[in-house]
């Protein structure tokens, strides 16, 4: 089974997370990654640039539409994405609750509906 864990968190203002602070995640979410290689669980993982840097685009009544920034001016926004594949439920939450993003920010696990392997989408 597929689970996204969504790491969503306020985004902190240039220079507001000392040098050291980053660093010391980075180590952590490396060591985490690794973890995750070793079980033989991780599709993806990616963490999302800062949503002053997103594009939206929409197609309302045949219009295309395309804005720069976000979706919706939030507190919190999507920074990351653990992709899983994992037996089930419980596994996915021990996975999330060892992610070190948990310190500053809400993970959410959401089973994938459908997984689109090799062009064909499957439950």
């Amino acid at each position: 089974m597929r689970f996204a864990l969504l790491i969503n968190n306020a985004e902190p203002e240039p220079g507001q997370v000392p040098d050291e602070a980053i660093a010391e995640m980075q180590v952590a979410m490396s060591a985490y990654t690794d973890a995750l290689n070793a079980a033989g669980v991780l599709v993806a993982a990616e963490i999302l640039e800062p949503t002053a840097r997103t594009q939206t685009v929409t197609r309302r009544d045949g219009d295309l539409r395309v804005q720069d920034g976000p979706f919706a001016d939030t507190r919190e926004a999507l920074a990351g994405v653990f992709l899983l594949d994992v037996p089930d439920r419980d596994a996915a939450m021990t996975w999330a609750e060892k992610l070190p993003a948990t310190q500053y920010a809400v993970v959410e696990v959401r089973q994938a509906a459908l997984s689109c392997v090799d062009g064909a989408w499957a439950h």
